[in-house]
């Protein structure tokens, strides 16, 4: 079991997903931190981290490349690529990453998120998706989606990690992260 004086979320604050992340780990009594840029607003004030526009440019990526990766396209709007560059600040803080959203047919996650779920594929890092539309938990394992071991009963296993996903929360994946809370440092 984490001691929760030692576990922090990286998350970025948005409106949906991770601001119940962050409802969650301030009631657990978790450190928080939410990555964003200047002008952003978001839905949480706790542990909000303003990032640089020097720090946000080693979080760059090629939109086209990632535009290639999740087969969908990314225009080269000065907003989704700072969305993206805050992405590649939480992925790379945690050490496993949890995600409510949608896994697609072609294997990737549904909207920008999806830039976190495939960089953390990338990165080698545990990820687990909760996926609103089939109500269930899936983990990346030899290339492909598949329920994790245990069934749905997924506990957080590390310190340092990572909650974010879709703005468009619904309840069922509102509850998964709380269960996931609940599961991880009742």
């Amino acid at each position: 079991m984490l001691k929760k004086e030692d576990c922090v979320l990286y998350s970025g604050g948005a409106v949906g997903a991770e601001a119940e992340f962050g409802a969650q780990a301030e009631s657990y009594g978790l450190e928080e931190v939410n990555f964003t840029y200047e002008g952003r607003g978001i839905a949480r004030s706790r542990g909000v981290r303003v990032l640089s526009r020097d720090e946000l440019s080693k979080g760059d990526v090629s939109l086209s490349y990632v535009s290639r990766l999740l087969n969908r396209s990314y225009t080269d709007a000065p907003t989704i690529r700072k969305v993206l560059q805050t992405i590649w600040y939480q992925v790379n803080s945690g050490q496993e990453i949890y995600v409510i959203g949608a896994v697609l047919p072609d294997g990737t996650v549904k909207g920008g998120t999806g830039w976190g779920a495939e960089f953390a594929k990338l990165c080698n890092k545990p990820i687990f998706v909760f996926d609103q539309g089939k109500n269930a938990w899936f983990t990346w394992k030899d290339d492909r989606w598949v329920a994790p071991p245990g069934g749905q009963a997924i506990r957080i296993g590390n310190p340092r990690f990572t909650g974010t996903g879709t703005r468009f929360l619904e309840a069922n994946g509102g509850a998964a992260i709380r269960d996931l809370f609940a599961r991880s440092f009742a």
